[in-house]
């Protein structure tokens, strides 16, 4: 009992798989209650017993099996996961079961093999009876045999599949048990119910006894099929019907009987194949050939007897096919003919398809053979030419038929008619199509007419036989010259054909079954609500090709008068002028001939308005154009008049129905006035609208026809001008190419260059339509004239023909219903060019001789022969398909063992497939195969040749050819690793481009499963290659159930890779929307109803449908009848039958979305885990469909799923989307929860043309980001990757509004979705070939620049420029400004410097840019950012703020005083970008939260919040670097005299692989003087260089001690300025920057970083003038000028070169005065040089200088004299040099001097709108130059030599000495000012003075002193102020711990707060 007790504890799942056998059987009882009690199958309870189904039917204990297969079976039944587990299950079954003694156990094993099969499973399952058969326990076998009987008497042949049964049939007659004997006859008996006499063969081997009483019980079986009695779940449709049917009674169900047939079964395919070339005797060729015609008849026996055999095996029949043909061609003996022609029927009979490779040369043959007269050799002749046709198309054989059909023998004519008709019978409508008819019919009709009866019977026969295949509409038009006599004849013949399977009837006999019977009851309802006549017949797919209006898809739908052809009479002048006068006002009736060409202008003003108020079924067109025509007619001489006059033309065309008649009048006219300067734009608009009433091709025919009959070259170009234009807006269909070719050669020959322009622009626009095929026309032209055609064909490459929008009013006119629609399906809307080529029949010149020297055994010969081959087919230049013997000949040669002979064949088949164009297609077997064959040759050479002539008859003849039969199986077969690696990736590449594949590429997966583990890599490689291709065709279930033939060893390995292939498979290219149909009409009086699959094409079919004009689909309309539901008339889906309960209107008051724990990240998980399809599409397959609809299940309301994927009603899925708006706040988790499935499911409308849904899925987009925004949602990367690639598709829509709709919600989307993430994508979208999708996403890259700054361009700026840069010289006009406007926003963030970022453009894109930047910057004011771009900041995400940005991308801050708040915000920000720029490794943790400033503008005169932050990092001590100074050797001072010692010594420390020791190594070189000056110019250069480099290198910060790096080698700098000697030091600068602006490829900074060195050593020439050589310095500064002239230097981007050359010039001339014009000795030419005259005028300019110190008083003197207005322009460019980031330190040194020549300069106006952070700054600045310039040289300024990578020279040392901490403690207190710490609040007690006016007034003393001092006095009142604060709040005054000090922080933080308030 305690044992019990435990178990009975536990959970049903671990009860089930318990080791107790009693709790197992507790465990399978409650089971068995939970499989019945869940009602949903989908329960995520159903998951726990996945793993323990198996254990359920193979339990040890007999009792716990029982209940254990009782409880499977409910589970099985229930479960919608069960099919998962039934391949284990059934082997269970079967080894487990089937062998129990229970007959209750036995029938719940049948009874599971049954439910498996209910539930789609049945191949698994037959699969494992199968292999059950072959079990040794009889027991088992008699099981499986009995459980096959019932399946298939349940299921029917549909189902089960028989092949693989009857083969293991024969096999169980054998059986030693009689138990399985008699099973085996029932099984027999069974199966022959379904498939009659096909069984008979198969069988024909078994035991005679045994086959006679299966003979008896056959023979007492029903007549009637049997019918399926058992449905699969997706046969609910057909069980409903069963069911009716039943409870109707019998005679119903009988009558029925004749709508679904039961599937014949082909006997064919139930054999086995005999091999029998083998068997051939021995002598055979050599008797076929003997003198004897005994000997010959013996060898036709031998075949005769061989061919009898129902079933043949592949191989080369070749020769054997020639030696037949041989016989019946040319033996005399009729009986031997009679003979060789039923061996041909024998093998085209056992070879089927494989026997059309030999159609092609026994055919034209036979035809010739039927001049004989006897009725036994004619009849096998036509036996042997059926059979031949069967294994053939009658496209392959047509031209060899319609060869004979004009022969002077009126037997051979005959016999082909009845050849044919006897054909057609085997043929439909798609096999038939119209092209071939356009082929027959005319010699057809001409034998109508021949003298003999015989032929006109035949004929009579062909015509009735064709018209009963296609209909009467399809033949007639051929027809239309025949008297109504022969006409009734060929439709008594028609009445008498009977087609194959049908029981005759009229034309559309085979059509009149009504498709409602298919009708599932779920649309039945909604369809019935019209009267049953009026719903057309439908094609099941699609729309009518080519986007023709849509009026209805059915044969009869489209007549109509919108689409017939308008026919009118001529009518009389007389009746045109009274029906003019009925119309128009009897005064414009009068004036119309008037003398004043007033009047006649006034008369056509009201023509012109009576017209435009006419309604077109008043308005007679004709008699309006003959009164337009009236005198003067079209000889109008005012232009005026003629202009009016041309426009109604245009007017009545568009308006009325305008005949071609009225067309005649009016053409002469337009065609007239075309070239005219005045008139000529309104007579193409005339043109134009005569096109659209009738049709373009007849428009153009006439008017190219009248043009070219005139002379006048004007009018001639202008009407192939506007020829070119109207095929781009009416499209190419039917267009009389032969026709307008020659007239395009006339005017390509015109003397007027304009009309060989025209003609040439005009074959440009040809060839968008044609291709490359055009060329072939002209051919012959000159030279000149071909390379301007190739010119014009080079511009139109690439590009793709233009959508038409012209024409689809009367699209209709030429043709209407089915005939428009097989135009194009045969030739795709555009003529097929090859078919115009003039083509020459070159069979007479392939002579016996030829072929025979082809074949002969010497190899010269035969190369002669080859010769001669390409000589005829070079000479013909396009030939006929019939080459006589040539293709087996040189079949031949394709496996001969010359190898240049090989290449030599290779090369004449190219020759013949560009020759011979598409006709190539019946040579493909016979021919083409061999090429293949080639590819396994062992040379690269003859493989390369082989694939190239490969790829050529591919062009030619397309893949599906290639493809069908088993012919490229058995290469594959051929285990050559060559021609495996080859002919796979040649698969690989061909296969993605192709829509469909014929189902005999199945035949090459188990040899592509074998190269997958062959022993060459190569092999094995490309087979992984092609595998996803392959997979992409026959679907993964198809592929992995092939893997069940495999070896176990193999199966495995090969499942996996299957798996992996099915995550990368690619989209299947979906069928274009014209072609989407595959079904024929179904016409009748009856409602017609199709089953159409779930598929992506039905929505774009509908919404095809639903934009036609003047559809009437349903003649009632139901409620809330939309263009959409039109569809439902014509178009179904087979919906599921649900029960019928009153579940099925569920209550939709529920919840929407079903919460699932953790739902999301498990469906994350499988997705990185490829467990499912990876939503990475170009165009969703059905798969994705599927399973997006399976993850939706668990987790939507089942309404909502249904309406979301409701297939022909888009309303319900607007009223869908609308519910899931409305709910989105109520069920906001929800809807997160699921948002991964919600934003997959848009994606899929995105793909869809129904712009409601679209606007409906935008409308709910936008209302679904700000409300994740405000819960603070973000999207993940699955959410996101899954979404925005579509969303971004859309941009590129032509809807202005969708357009605009999706750009809003990328907005918002950066909101939820880092901006930086979604930068990427829009990258990715502008490699669109959609330029308007280009364009967009370029401007959507340039909002997001401007809105975040440089960080979000990823994944680096320089990288996203480059390929952003790419697309200004892009073709368009839209994309190239889209990209300019973006270059432009990164311009304004990061200016000059994006030069760099973009790299090189082109000179005229470079110019493109330069003038788009100068224009912005006249537009935009440099004071402030644009509003936009403040709107942008305000909005911008927390997050998204870069916590340290590089300075380079920071804009230039603006120093001009503003008025209003939001600008002082800016200028805030500018500063604050200035202080980043300077001090960028301070961390901002006392930033103003300056947006909140902003946006409050009621608090904006009061103190700001600070923005709280952590200030943990205060409390951290100040770490003061240690220098790493290695020691010093103990025996440098013995060397240190020897300098050349000293260098040596050194040399191996800087040599030095640690890069720190190379550093102090090079510092203690330049730590001594005497050293330092021993370096030269050169070698100072170099070290410069490398040191700058050094600095610049992005590296150096990703290493541990970078910035430590960075501060060393920036003080090695210093060093190496101070201590070298410094003339060398100056020359090298210079020969640096010299060298640094040449170079195109070197960066910015580097030049930047040389010329802050020069502007160090300019700073210092006072003291070092002495010391300078000014001679080499002069020399250096005029080669300068020389590489950069002055001009030059201005055109630089940057002006900071020529400033620093002009400031060098201008402090020697001050140092030296007018002796500086001495030292220009070592400049050759003095005069010349630029140098000497600037010289000149500087020192002119400044007057003498004597020394250093210039004579105050005369400046004093100066100063007086200068006016206020030229002081206020030298301080404002003072200050704004200050202000701006590159020359902050120049205008402070400038400032600082200025101050010492005008002490009483006054500088209130320039710092009374500064911040104080500015007037610090402006104080430490003149500080700093001072204590420079007396030798003090303590506090270094925030920004001196190289301030970039965060370094500031501040932080070391520039004269070598050690820093004290109080030097830390003083900068320490700097950056506490210039956050804000050490300022006054704005309720101070005691004002401060402003820093203005203390720096105004005069100074007694020196200015400069002044200046400090007033600065001093102003900082010292601030800290005392701050003090007495602290006093007041009982702080102490200064706390060594650092606990007090941040206690002092926090309450100096608090009180600024409270200050506030």
């Amino acid at each position: 009992m305690g044992d019990d007790s435990e178990w009975m504890k536990l959970p049903i799942d671990q009860k089930c798989e318990h080791k107790v056998w009693k709790a197992r059987l507790n465990g399978y009882e409650e089971a068995l209650k939970l499989f019945k009690r869940i009602e949903d199958e989908k329960s995520p309870e159903w998951g726990k017993y996945l793993g323990l189904l198996k254990k359920f039917v193979t339990d040890s204990n007999a009792v716990a099996q029982l209940k254990g297969l009782e409880a499977a079976l409910a589970y099985i039944e229930n479960a919608h996961v069960a099919g998962k587990t039934s391949g284990e299950v059934v082997s269970g079954v079967v080894s487990k079961v089937f062998n129990q003694p229970k007959a209750r156990a036995k029938e719940l094993g049948s009874d599971i093999c049954l439910m498996y099969m209910e539930i789609e499973r049945a191949e698994v399952v037959q699969d494992e009876l199968i292999k059950g058969l072959d079990n040794k326990n009889p027991k088992i076998v008699v099981t499986c045999i009995e459980t096959l009987r019932k399946a298939l008497s349940e299921f029917g042949s549909k189902i089960i599949t028989l092949k693989p049964v009857v083969k293991v049939l024969p096999k169980q007659f054998e059986s030693r048990e009689k138990a399985v004997r008699d099973e085996a006859k029932l099984l027999a008996v069974e199966i022959y119910k379904w498939i009659r006499d096909a069984l008979r063969p198969p069988l024909q081997g078994i035991n005679s006894v045994q086959l006679k009483e299966l003979e008896e019980e056959w023979v007492k079986l029903p007549t009637a099929a049997p019918k399926q009695s058992r449905f699969l779940r997706s046969q609910q449709a057909l069980k409903a019907k069963f069911e009716q049917q039943q409870a109707a009674g019998g005679d119903e169900a009988d009558g029925d009987k004749d709508d679904e047939p039961a599937p014949q079964v082909d006997p064919y395919e139930l054999l086995e194949a005999v091999e029998i070339l083998s068997k051939l005797p021995k002598d055979f060729y050599d008797k076929i050939e003997a003198k004897k015609w005994q000997e010959r008849k013996e060898a036709l026996e031998a075949v005769e007897t061989l061919a009898k055999n129902p079933k043949l095996e592949n191989g080369d029949f070749g020769d054997l096919v020639r030696a037949l043909r041989k016989v019946i061609g040319k033996d005399a003996n009729v009986m031997l003919v009679t003979l060789a022609a039923k061996c041909v029927a024998g093998l085209a009979a056992g070879l089927r398809k494989k026997f059309g490779t030999y159609a092609g040369h026994v055919v034209p043959t036979i035809l010739e053979k039927f001049k004989e007269k006897k009725p036994q050799v004619v009849q096998a002749l036509q036996e042997a030419i059926d059979a031949i046709f069967l294994t053939t198309t009658l496209q392959n054989i047509s031209e060899d038929v319609l060869g004979v059909m004009d022969n002077k023998n009126p037997s051979i004519k005959q016999q082909a008619s009845l050849f044919l008709a006897r054909s057609f019978r085997h043929c439909t409508q798609a096999t038939l199509p119209k092209s071939m008819l356009k082929a027959f019919c005319p010699a057809f009709l001409k034998q109508v007419n021949d003298s003999a009866p015989e032929v006109r019977d035949a004929a009579y026969e062909a015509l009735g036989t064709a018209m009963k295949v296609v209909g009467e509409k399809a033949v007639n038009p051929f027809l239309a010259d025949l008297d109504k006599l022969k006409l009734d004849k060929i439709k008594e013949s028609a009445d008498k054909v009977e087609l194959p399977g049908k029981k005759g009837g009229g034309v559309g006999a085979e059509k009149k079954a009504p498709a409602a019977k298919a009708a599932p009851p779920a649309v039945a309802p909604a369809r019935s609500s019209g009267p049953p006549k009026k719903a057309p017949a439908a094609k099941l797919g699609g729309p009518p090709k080519k986007g023709k209006p849509a009026s209805a898809p059915s044969a009869k739908g489209k007549k109509c008068p919108e689409t017939k052809e308008f026919v009118e009479t001529e009518l009389s002048i007389e009746v045109c002028e009274e029906r003019s006068a009925a119309v128009l006002p009897a005064s414009c009736m009068q004036l119309l001939d008037s003398a004043n060409w007033k009047e006649r202008l006034a008369s056509m003003e009201e023509f012109q308005k009576a017209v435009e108020q006419m309604d077109k079924s008043e308005m007679p067109c004709q008699a309006l154009v003959r009164m337009l025509a009236k005198k003067p007619g079209w000889k109008e001489t005012n232009f005026q008049v003629m202009q009016m006059k041309l426009h109604i033309v245009g007017l009545i065309a568009q308006k009325g129905s305008f005949s071609k008649t009225s067309a005649f009048v009016v053409l002469d006219g337009l065609v007239d006035k075309i070239g005219d300067v005045k008139c000529g734009g309104k007579a193409k608009e005339g043109l134009t609208a005569t096109a659209e009433a009738c049709s373009l091709p007849w428009t153009a025919e006439q008017v190219v026809s009248m043009v070219f009959a005139q002379k006048n070259p004007k009018n001639q170009a202008e009407t192939l001008n506007w020829l070119a234009n109207a095929m781009k807006e009416f499209g190419f269909a039917g267009i009389n190419v032969k026709g307008f070719i020659n007239n395009v050669k006339t005017a390509l020959g015109a003397t007027n260059p304009a009309v060989r322009t025209a003609a040439i622009t005009l074959l440009g626009v040809m060839y968008l339509y044609m291709g490359a095929p055009l060329r072939m026309f002209f051919e012959d032209e000159k030279p000149a004239l071909l390379k301007q055609i190739d010119d014009e064909f080079e511009k139109m490459q690439g590009q793709s023909p233009p959508t038409a929008f012209r024409g689809a009013r009367k699209g209709g006119a030429e043709e209407d219903g089915e005939e428009a629609d097989e135009q194009e399906e045969d030739g795709g809307g555009a003529p097929d060019v090859m078919d115009l080529l003039p083509r020459t029949d070159i069979s007479d010149k392939i002579t016996q001789d030829m072929v025979d020297k082809v074949g002969d055994k010497n190899w010269k010969i035969r190369k002669e022969g080859l010769d001669e081959v390409a000589a005829v087919i070079s000479e013909a230049k396009f030939i006929q398909p019939s080459i006589g013997e040539l293709p087996m000949a040189l079949k031949g040669r394709l496996n001969d063992s010359n190898k240049i002979l090989v290449q030599q064949t290779l090369t004449i088949l190219q020759q013949i497939a560009v020759a011979m164009g598409p006709a190539l297609k019946q040579h493909v077997k016979n021919l083409g195969m061999p090429i293949i064959t080639v590819l396994g040759d062992g040379k690269t050479n003859v493989r390369a040749a082989a694939m190239t002539t490969l790829q050529a008859w591919v062009e030619q003849t397309g893949m599906k050819d290639w493809l069908e039969g088993e012919d490229l199986s058995e290469e594959l077969k051929r285990e050559n690793p060559f021609l495996r690696q080859e002919v796979l990736g040649w698969l690989a590449e061909k296969l993605p481009a192709m829509r469909t594949v014929p189902s005999d590429l199945m035949l090459c997966v188990p040899y592509l499963y074998s190269c997958l583990e062959d022993r060459n890599g190569d092999v094995r490689k490309k087979a992984q290659d092609a595998l996803p291709i392959f997979m992409m065709h026959l679907g993964y279930e198809k592929m992995l159930k092939a893997t069940g033939k495999l070896k176990p060893a193999s199966k495995e390995p090969v499942s996996a890779l299957l798996e992996k292939a099915r995550a990368v498979m690619p989209a299947k290219l979906a069928p274009p929307p014209g072609k989407a149909g595959a079904a024929k009409s179904v016409s009748g009086g009856a409602p017609a109803t199709l089953y159409v699959g779930v598929s992506f094409i039905l929505a774009v079919t509908c919404s095809f449908v639903s934009c036609s004009d003047n559809v009437s689909v349903l003649s009632c309309k139901p409620p809330h009848f939309s263009p959409l539901s039109r569809c439902q008339g014509v178009l179904g889906k087979k919906a599921p039958v649900t029960k019928a309960t009153v579940k099925d209107e569920e209550d939709r008051s529920g919840v929407i979305f079903i919460l699932v724990p953790n739902g999301k990240e498990q469906r994350i998980k499988e997705e990185k885990g490829l467990k499912v399809l990876k939503w990475n599409f170009n165009t969703p397959r059905d798969e994705y469909v599927d399973q997006l609809k399976t993850q939706m299940s668990t987790c939507f309301a089942r309404w909502l799923q249904d309406e979301l994927f409701h297939a022909s009603d888009f309303q319900r899925q607007v009223k869908a989307i609308g519910v899931m708006g409305e709910r989105m706040e109520e069920e906001l988790e929800g809807t997160v929860s699921c948002l991964d499935l919600i934003l997959k499911w848009f994606t899929l409308r995105f793909f869809e043309t129904n712009s409601t849904v679209l606007m409906k899925v935008l409308e709910y987009l936008k209302l679904l980001f700000p409300t994740l925004s405000r819960e603070n949602y973000h999207l993940n990367e699955y959410e996101a990757s899954s979404f925005i690639p579509y969303l971004i598709l859309k941009v590129g829509e032509s809807k202005d509004v969708v357009r605009k709709d999706v750009r809003a919600i990328l907005t918002m989307l950066c909101k939820v979705y880092p901006a930086s993430k979604v930068f990427p994508f829009l990258m990715d979208g502008t490699k669109s070939k959609n330029s308007k999708q280009r364009a967009e996403c370029l401007e959507e890259l340039g909002c997001l620049i401007e809105n975040y700054g440089m960080n979000v361009c990823q994944p680096t700026p320089a990288k996203s420029m480059k390929e952003i840069a790419v697309h200004i010289g892009d073709r368009d006009n839209s994309v190239r400004n889209a990209a300019l406007n973006t270059v432009l926003a990164v311009y304004n963030v990061c200016g000059d410097q994006v030069y760099k970022l973009i790299g090189n453009l082109s000179e005229k894109e470079m110019s493109m840019l330069e003038e788009r930047v100068k224009r912005s910057a006249k537009k935009t004011p440099a004071a402030a950012p644009p509003p936009a771009r403040q709107a942008a900041e305000r909005e911008r995400p927390q997050r998204e703020h870069p916590s340290n940005p590089n300075a380079t991308f920071m804009r230039k801050p603006a120093q001009q005083p503003q008025e209003d708040v939001p600008n002082k915000l800016n200028q805030a920000r500018a500063q604050n970008a200035v202080r980043e720029h300077s001090h960028p490794s301070i961390p901002k943790e006392f930033q103003l939260d300056l947006d909140m400033i902003e946006n409050d503008h009621t608090r904006v005169s009061e103190l700001p919040d600070l923005v709280q932050h952590k200030l943990d990092e205060l409390l951290e001590p100040i770490m003061m670097p240690e220098p790493k100074i290695r020691s010093v050797s103990p025996h440098f001072d013995d060397l240190h005299n020897s300098t050349a010692s000293t260098i040596n010594f050194v040399i191996s420390q800087v040599a030095s692989g640690d890069i720190n020791t190379s550093i102090q190594a090079l510092a203690q070189l330049f730590s001594m003087e005497s050293l330092a000056r021993e370096a030269s110019m050169g070698v100072l250069k170099d070290l410069m260089h490398g040191l700058i480099t050094l600095m610049l290198d992005a590296r150096v910060e990703d290493i541990e001690d970078g910035q430590q790096l960075i501060r060393s080698v920036n003080l090695l700098v210093v060093r190496v300025l101070e201590k070298s000697d410094q003339t060398n030091i100056l020359s090298a600068l210079l020969v640096l920057l010299q060298d640094s602006l040449t170079t195109s490829s070197g960066s910015p900074m580097f030049s930047e970083l040389v010329m802050k060195c020069l502007w160090r050593m300019i700073r210092f020439l006072p003291e070092t003038i002495n010391s300078i050589n000014l001679d080499r310095i002069l020399l250096d500064v005029h080669n300068f000028m020389k590489v950069f002239p002055k001009e030059k230097l201005k055109q630089l981007k940057s002006d900071v070169p020529h400033r620093t050359l002009k400031t060098l010039l201008h402090t020697l001339c001050k140092l030296t005065g007018a002796k500086i014009l001495d030292h220009m000795s070592m400049i050759e030419n003095k005069n010349d040089s630029e140098l000497e005259a600037h010289l000149r005028r500087v020192v002119k300019h400044s007057g003498n200088f004597s020394g250093m110190k210039s004579d105050r008083g005369t400046e004093k003197g100066q100063d007086d004299r200068m006016s206020k207005a030229k002081v206020s322009d030298i301080l404002s460019e003072i200050f704004k040099k200050i202000g701006s980031k590159e020359n902050t330190k120049e205008g402070l040194t400038e400032l600082y001097e200025y101050k010492q020549k005008y002490s009483d300069a006054d500088l209130e106006p320039f710092l009374r709108n500064t911040s104080q952070f500015f007037q610090s700054y402006v104080e430490r600045g003149l500080r700093v130059i001072e204590s420079e310039r007396e030798g003090k040289g303590r506090i270094q300024p925030s920004s001196t030599v190289i301030p970039q990578h965060g370094l500031d020279s501040g932080s070391v040392p520039l004269n070598g000495e050690e820093m004290k901490p109080a030097v830390y403690y003083e900068r320490l207190k700097i950056l506490r000012q210039r956050q804000g710490l050490e300022n006054n609040s704005r309720g101070d007690s005691g004002p401060m003075r402003p820093i203005t006016s203390l720096l105004s007034k005069p100074s007694v003393a020196s200015s400069t002193d002044m200046l400090q001092s007033k600065l001093s006095q102003l900082k010292e009142s601030r800290e005392s102020h701050f003090q007495q604060e602290q006093s007041h709040s009982h702080s102490p005054t200064r706390c060594s711990s650092p606990s007090a000090n941040l206690d002092d922080l926090k309450k100096r933080l608090e009180r600024i707060k409270s200050n506030r308030q």
